[in-house]
C-alpha cells in the first residue's frame, strides 16, 4: 500500500488541466499513474493517452499503471487477445490507456479522440508536438496533465505553469524528503539514503543546476546549448541497411557513472567532410567488462578507424582493457577534460594543446550548424540534445562556460565520435596522458 504525500492527494482529487513542476524523484509519475488508472477503472469507454519524447519513458509510466491496476482492479483488466501490451492496457468496461512516443512532430499521436492527455517530461517536448496532439481533446472536453522537471523559462510547459487554465503544483525534492512521514512504504533507511544521495548531487552540481533539477526552479541563467532548430535540421538520418566495406567508421563511447545511468555507443561514418550517424546503442546498468566486450564486437563488425572514449571515472577501466588488447590498442583515444593532443611543428618538435569538453561540444555544434553531420532521427537522441544546458560561472581569470545535462550520455558519446572530423592521417598523433 502506497502512503501518499499531501500534494499527491491533492493531485488525485483535482479536476481539469494540471501542471506539476517538480524536482527529480518526487513521486510525480507515481501519482499520475494512479490518477490515470483510477480514471479508466471508474469510468466506462474513456481513452487516456500518455505521450513522451522517448518510447522508454512512455512504457515506464504505463507499467506503473499496469502494476496499480493489477493490485486494485485485477478483474477489470482484459485477457486473451486484448491482454495488456507495452503500449496499451484495455479494461472490460471499454476504457483504454495508450502510450505514444511523439518524436519531433507529434505525428504518431495524431488521429486519436481522448479524454485525458498525459505528457511526461513535458518541458523537453518539441514545440511542434502540442498543435498535433491537443486537438485530440477537442470533442471530449478532456483534460491535459503535464509533469516535468523545469527546463528554463520557455516553451509550452513553462507557459502552462503560469496559465490560469492549469492548476499547478511546485514540488521541491529536498523539502519533500525532509517532510515525508516515516511509514511502511517510506522507512527511515530510505529517507536517510535519499538525503545522502541528494547531498552528493548538491556537491556535484552548480547552485543553478541543483536548483533546476532538485528544487524545481525555472531559471533564466541556464540556457539550452543546442538550439531546437539546429537539432531538427540535423536529425534527418534513418536507420537503413548499408554495406560496411570500404567505408571509414568511428566510435564514440560514454561509460555509465556509478549507480546506474546508461553506457552509450555512437557510430559515425566519415565521408570527406560529411559525418553520417549510423547507429546509437544505449545499454542500461552494464558492467565494465560487458562494455569492453561490446566495443570489441562492434569493432569486429565496423573495423573502426578510431575509438574515442571518456576515460573519466569508471571509464578508465574500459579504456585500460582496450589499450591492452591487440585488436584495439592502436585505435583507442581517451577524450576528457584532461586529454592532451600532441601535434607536431614543421621541425617535428611536439606542441601541446589541452582539449576541454567544451571544445568537443563546440565542434559538434559547428558541424550541425554547417550541415556537416546527419544525425539519426530518434527520440532518445532528441531528448539528450535537448537536455544539454550551459551556464557561466566565475573562476579565477574571469567567467567560464560550463556545459552539463542530466540526460547527456548520448551526446557525450556523440561529441567524442564527431571529433573524428579533425583526424588527419599521418599528421596528428594522439596520446593519453
Amino acid at each position: 500500500m502506497i502512503n501518499l504525500d499531501s500534494w499527491q492527494e491533492e493531485v488525485l482529487a483535482a479536476k481539469g488541466n494540471l501542471c506539476i513542476c517538480s524536482g527529480r524523484q518526487s513521486g510525480k509519475s507515481t501519482i499520475i499513474s494512479i490518477k490515470a488508472s483510477e480514471f479508466i477503472a471508474l469510468n466506462r469507454n474513456k481513452q487516456v493517452l500518455i505521450i513522451s519524447v522517448t518510447e522508454d519513458q512512455a512504457i515506464l509510466l504505463l507499467q506503473k499503471c499496469h502494476l496499480y491496476l493489477e493490485e486494485k482492479y485485477p478483474k477489470l483488466i482484459c485477457k486473451g487477445k486484448k491482454r495488456p501490451t507495452k503500449s496499451k492496457i484495455e479494461l472490460i468496461n471499454g476504457s483504454i490507456i495508450r502510450t505514444k512516443a511523439v518524436g519531433q512532430s507529434g505525428l504518431g499521436a495524431r488521429g486519436f479522440t481522448i479524454h485525458m492527455l498525459i505528457a511526461d517530461e513535458a518541458a523537453f517536448m518539441p514545440e511542434d508536438v502540442w498543435p498535433a496532439v491537443t486537438p485530440a481533446l477537442l470533442t471530449t472536453g478532456g483534460d491535459i496533465i503535464l509533469i516535468s522537471t523545469p527546463h528554463g523559462k520557455q516553451g509550452y510547459f513553462y507557459s502552462a505553469y503560469h496559465s490560469e487554465n492549469f492548476k499547478t503544483w511546485h514540488i521541491n525534492s529536498l523539502e519533500l524528503i525532509e517532510k515525508r512521514e516515516i511509514s511502511k512504504s517510506w522507512t527511515a533507511f530510505q529517507r536517510d539514503k535519499a538525503a545522502g544521495f541528494i547531498d552528493s548531487e548538491r556537491r556535484r552540481m552548480s547552485i543553478r543546476e541543483f536548483g533546476q533539477e532538485y528544487l524545481g526552479q525555472f531559471l533564466e541563467d541556464l540556457s539550452q546549448f543546442y538550439p531546437d532548430e539546429v537539432i531538427r535540421k540535423c536529425m534527418i538520418q534513418q536507420r537503413t541497411d548499408f554495406t560496411r566495406e570500404n567505408r571509414i567508421f568511428y566510435l564514440g563511447v560514454d561509460v555509465a557513472r556509478m549507480g546506474g545511468d546508461e553506457s552509450t555507443f555512437e557510430i559515425l561514418e566519415k565521408r570527406d567532410e560529411l559525418l553520417i550517424h549510423r547507429e546509437s546503442i544505449v545499454w542500461v546498468r552494464t558492467r565494465l567488462t560487458e562494455v569492453a566486450e561490446k566495443i570489441f564486437i562492434l569493432d569486429s563488425q565496423y573495423n573502426f578507424k578510431k575509438i574515442y572514449i571518456d576515460d573519466g571515472g569508471l571509464g578508465v577501466g574500459v579504456f585500460d582493457s582496450l589499450l591492452q588488447n591487440n585488436q584495439t590498442k592502436r585505435k583507442v583515444i581517451a577524450l576528457n577534460n584532461a586529454t592532451r593532443i600532441i601535434e607536431y611543428n614543421l621541425d617535428k618538435s611536439p606542441k601541446h594543446k589541452k582539449l576541454l569538453k567544451e571544445d568537443m561540444h563546440n565542434n559538434l555544434l559547428h558541424l550541425m550548424e554547417k550541415g556537416k553531420i546527419m544525425i539519426l532521427d530518434d527520440g532518445n537522441i532528441w531528448q539528450s540534445f535537448k537536455s544539454i544546458q550551459y551556464e557561466y560561472i566565475n573562476e579565477k581569470g574571469g567567467a567560464v562556460i560550463r556545459i552539463f545535462g542530466e540526460y547527456s550520455h548520448i551526446v557525450e558519446a556523440l561529441i567524442r565520435a564527431a571529433w573524428c572530423i579533425r583526424d588527419k592521417i599521418n599528421k596528428v598523433r594522439f596520446s593519453y596522458i
